[in-house]
């Protein structure tokens, strides 16, 4: 074999290479940098970390696109896929009618709910119903805020905050009774910053599925939705979910 012919082979793969890279489609992603543990800065690196996070990223690995990541409050994010600003959202986005009539969805990628949490001395809270009356933080724009206002009838105390942070902090300090919210969120608070301060109490409320959302008419979805199959058929979505939760629930 020739040298000259050995040199033309590699050129034409490199270019081939620097032509993939170069045509590699940039899609603008956003999240909520508040939901711990999907997605939260890590403050001595300044990036983005979490089980979201992992997911987007080996998702637009397998499916051929590269991601811009930006952040904003969770109540902005389903706008902003609905004017085209952005993408692709993850951010522990609760699949509703509502929103799949004005975005699209990923098939489900994580099994959820929602959770009270109080106040470790409180042992006034056991349930829904315990909450009437009461000031209890959630999260504005979210499927928690919603759920509360339908189903206590005296609501004129629940408190809508912009970050989970902001409605924990209100319980530590007493401006709240309690918090209702996602409950990988609130049982994360509760083992880690919370721990020995607050409690998560009551059954699982509105099972739930989170799932990655696109802009209405994405091209992405079957991409994606074939990246989320082949992660869980291959193990990775197991290690990535024991990474932040611990073991997984048997039949998952």
């Amino acid at each position: 074999m020739s040298t000259k012919w050995l040199k033309t082979l590699g050129a034409g793969v490199a270019l081939s290479v620097a032509a993939t890279s170069v045509t590699a489609e940039t899609l603008r992603v956003v999240t909520d940098p508040s939901f711990v543990p999907f997605e939260m800065m890590d403050q001595e690196t300044g990036e983005m970390i979490g089980f979201d996070m992992e997911i987007i990223r080996e998702v637009a690995d397998r499916a051929g696109f590269e991601i811009d990541l930006n952040t904003m409050d969770f109540n902005g994010i389903i706008p902003a896929l609905q004017t085209g600003n952005v993408d692709i959202a993850i951010a522990g986005i609760t699949i509703t009618e509502a929103r799949e009539e004005i975005v699209d969805f990923s098939d489900p990628y994580y099994d959820s709910g929602l959770r009270i949490l109080v106040s470790q001395n409180n042992d006034e809270v056991d349930e829904m119903s315990d909450l009437e009356g009461m000031k209890v933080g959630t999260k504005i724009g979210s499927t928690s805020y919603d759920f509360l206002t339908k189903s206590l009838n005296e609501n004129d105390g629940v408190t809508p905050y912009p970050g989970s942070s902001d409605m924990y902090m209100a319980l530590m300090s007493g401006a709240v009774d309690a918090v209702f919210y996602d409950a990988p969120n609130v049982g994360y608070f509760a083992s880690t910053k919370g721990k020995g301060r607050v409690k998560t109490v009551g059954p699982l409320y509105e099972g739930q599925q989170y799932g990655i959302a696109l802009k209405n008419g994405s091209k992405w979805v079957g991409p994606v939705n074939e990246a989320l199959a082949d992660i869980m058929e291959d193990g990775t979505y197991k290690t990535i979910y024991e990474k932040w939760f611990g073991p997984m629930p048997e039949g998952k």
